[in-house]
């Protein structure tokens, strides 16, 4: 029987659903949850299971379109419908929350330093200037370099997983009672996952704080998690302690869950293989500071990197987060300014700008970390993928366009009766499926895929890796798949490049570079990758 002394958050027949142009979407179907003081509760399942949204809901920032009924009580105060003014005191201080994508969750307009700064002036008072100590203390915490640097960054000056510690950093400022947590690990490669869930631990048995760990990612909860709640289809399948829940699961979708890895392997193509893509001698230099830092300095991102990718191979680029691996990738492209020698098939493309390079986009096209992000807010999913069918085939009628996104949203898993819905209606996983969508949508040769299971659970991913090999055998296409998970890229790849501060590192076949690492770097990431 539960100590109800104990329970400082109390959720009761929780319901949320969403006004949509096909009607009434009933997200969570009525779940009741319970948080200790000072314990972990992963909330899991599959993506559009309902997680997310669950705790959105009581945090009141359901998108316009969505209505929450039930209770969700902290401390004996209730949550749901409370005045803003009131919800304010409790948000951001006594609860507070690491969104998923924290691209789209941090200010374009004002430096790292100044938004974390923001919620420890709101609660505590004081200026900005005060809370720039507390604000170096916290970037250092949580494994952001050279913070006194950093501190004046804004957030696309730093990469995917910089910006999800400068997240967390925020959601820590004012030592919370519980810490929702929603994929906070997401962004991060395996090397700082671990940090990251070591510091979060630290500072649950520091401050007596609970968490609340929304992920796919089972692994982690079996190291991490107290406790353990099995969503699927906006309802709670299955909860208890976490052992029990992995050794002795009741119901048949958590087993599933629980089986669901990455498998198979990626056979390459022939040495005869006519080479696709190649970057030669690449190297990419990017201006920091400016007018109010004493003056610009030069930071190279990618320093003299080799790569050739023939038809219908997939070449895996690992690293920890700034290693240069989304760089490259867009280098490879020719989506930002570099040097070296570049060829897509036949052609060299060295000196190609952007409007010879634009009759090419449709055989070379990206599949973007941060779906949301890449997502146009005011466009519907149809018109999403079909966008790029304007630009490289302008002759084709409306209809024939709708029935192309039929057709690949059918092929990424997605009903295609969504397409009038917008991107916000969808969990994390589908929008990152409606991106690769958009990409296949227009059959290209080469594809480069920039993390494109970081937001999907691990069914999903299976499901996503069966496609991409499936489309790959079908038309013969060419991937350079960009990831910090490396069991995905084992299972994907046939030639893996290992980067470390904007060098190739180590590379080779997969079973040489995982079976037989010969770089300590190389070596320190496959064990953080398979003991996490």
């Amino acid at each position: 029987m539960e100590d109800a002394k104990s329970t400082i958050l109390e959720v009761k027949n929780l319901k949320v659903s969403f006004t949509t142009p096909d009607g009434i979407v009933n997200a969570v179907k009525g779940i009741d949850l319970e948080v200790r003081a000072g314990e972990t509760l992963a909330v899991v399942g599959e993506s559009g299971s309902g997680k997310s949204q669950t705790m959105m809901a009581l945090m009141g920032l359901l998108a316009k379109n969505g209505t929450v009924t039930g209770s969700a009580k902290y401390r004996g105060k209730e949550l749901i419908g409370l005045p803003i003014t009131e919800l304010n005191k409790v948000r951001g201080s006594k609860v507070t929350m690491i969104f998923q994508e924290p691209m789209t969750s941090l200010d374009p307009l004002y430096t790292i330093g100044r938004q974390i700064a923001e919620p420890i002036v709101h609660h505590r008072g004081g200026s900005h200037k005060d809370a720039r100590k507390r604000v170096l203390e916290l970037l250092e915490l949580v494994g952001i370099p050279e913070p006194a640097r950093r501190i004046d960054s804004y957030p696309h000056e730093l990469s995917g997983g910089q910006r999800q510690r400068v997240m967390i950093a925020m959601a820590l400022a004012n030592e919370p009672d519980i810490l929702i947590a929603d994929e906070p690990t997401t962004a991060l490669d395996v090397t700082i996952q671990a940090q990251i869930l070591s510091l979060l631990r630290q500072l649950q048995q520091r401050f007596g704080m609970a968490i609340v760990l929304i992920t796919h990612d089972l692994g982690i909860v079996r190291h991490f998690a107290t406790r353990v709640a099995v969503m699927r289809r906006g309802e709670l399948v299955e909860k208890g302690q976490t052992a029990d829940i992995f050794e002795r699961p009741s119901s048949d979708y958590t087993r599933m869950l629980l089986d669901a890895e990455p498998h198979g392997r990626k056979l390459p193509p022939q040495d005869s293989a006519p080479i696709i893509l190649e970057g030669r001698r690449v190297c990419v230099d990017f201006e920091i500071g400016g007018l109010f830092s004493g003056g610009s300095k030069h930071f190279r991102a990618v320093d003299n990197v080799n790569v050739r990718l023939r038809e219908g191979q997939t070449i895996g680029i690992v690293g920890e987060s700034g290693s240069g691996k989304s760089t490259l990738g867009r280098a490879l492209l020719r989506l930002i300014h570099s040097d070296g020698h570049y060829r897509f098939g036949a052609v060299d493309i060295s000196g190609y700008d952007r409007k010879r390079m634009r009759p090419l986009r449709k055989e070379m096209q990206l599949v973007f970390q941060d779906p949301y992000g890449s997502l146009s807010p005011r466009q519907t999913v149809g018109e999403i993928i079909t966008e790029g069918l304007l630009v490289h085939n302008p002759g084709l009628t409306k209809p024939e366009r709708d029935a192309r996104a039929v057709a690949a949203l059918e092929e990424v898993g997605l009903d295609p009766r969504t397409r009038n819905r917008y991107p916000h209606e969808f969990s994390g996983g589908q929008r990152q499926r409606i991106a690769i969508a958009r990409a296949m949508i227009l059959k290209p040769q080469v594809v480069i895929l920039d993390e494109p299971t970081s937001a999907l659970d691990r069914s999903v991913q299976g499901q996503v890796i069966d496609l991409l090999r499936q489309l790959q055998d079908n038309h013969g296409l060419s991937y350079i798949f960009i990831s910090h998970d490396l069991s995905v890229v084992k299972a994907l790849s046939d030639y893996v490049i290992v980067m470390k501060s904007g060098k190739i590192v180590e590379e080779g076949t997969t079973d040489a570079v995982f079976e037989n690492p010969a770089d300590s770097y190389t070596k320190a990431l496959i064990g953080a990758a398979f003991t996490v």
